[in-house]
């Protein structure tokens, strides 16, 4: 691992100071003074101990192009969600309903390994996909109904969606 430098060290403790204060404040859902300042020095202590481990940006992630994609990718994640969950319900619901397990295998464009951890997450999140290993750029997938075993129509299929806006985040 790189070693890094100082203002990288400075940029990765508050973006995941900034992060973990979110996700206080949102599962403590107050803003009483007590909780903030426990919320700052705890997510301040955590931020500074982790800085080589779990963070991957600087602060142009907090760029307003790429806030604004995040948030959309939120919403488009949610959707995706909601259509794969409908589908797998019906699925169970109806077992008369053909169903054509199998792996699939495509390639992706994101550049770093956070990027692609995202995707992978993303796919796994939205039920009747699972991935199950990334192998440089290849993801290997599992799907509940394989319509194609074409690379690009797999992809099209499964990943495109998020790997387009992905890419605007993180690139």
């Amino acid at each position: 691992m790189k070693s890094l430098t100082f203002n990288e060290k400075l940029a990765r403790f508050f973006i995941n100071w900034l992060f973990l204060m979110i996700v206080w404040i949102a599962f403590t859902t107050s803003f009483n003074k007590q909780e903030v300042i426990a919320g700052v020095f705890v997510t301040m202590l955590i931020s500074f101990f982790s800085i080589p481990l779990f963070t991957c940006c600087t602060f142009k992630i907090l760029a307003p192009k790429r806030i604004f994609y995040m948030v959309y990718y939120l919403l488009i994640f949610i959707r995706e969600l909601i259509k794969s969950n409908l589908d797998v319900a019906r699925r169970v619901l109806t077992p008369s309903l053909p169903i054509n397990p199998g792996i699939v295998k495509f390639k992706s464009k994101l550049p770093t390994d956070y990027s692609k951890m995202v995707l992978a997450n993303s796919i796994t999140l939205t039920p009747g996909t699972l991935s199950i290993d990334i192998i440089d750029d290849t993801f290997y997938i599992h799907w509940i109904d394989v319509k194609t075993t074409d690379p690009e129509e797999a992809y099209t299929e499964i990943a495109e969606t998020f790997e387009k806006i992905l890419l605007k985040i993180f690139v």
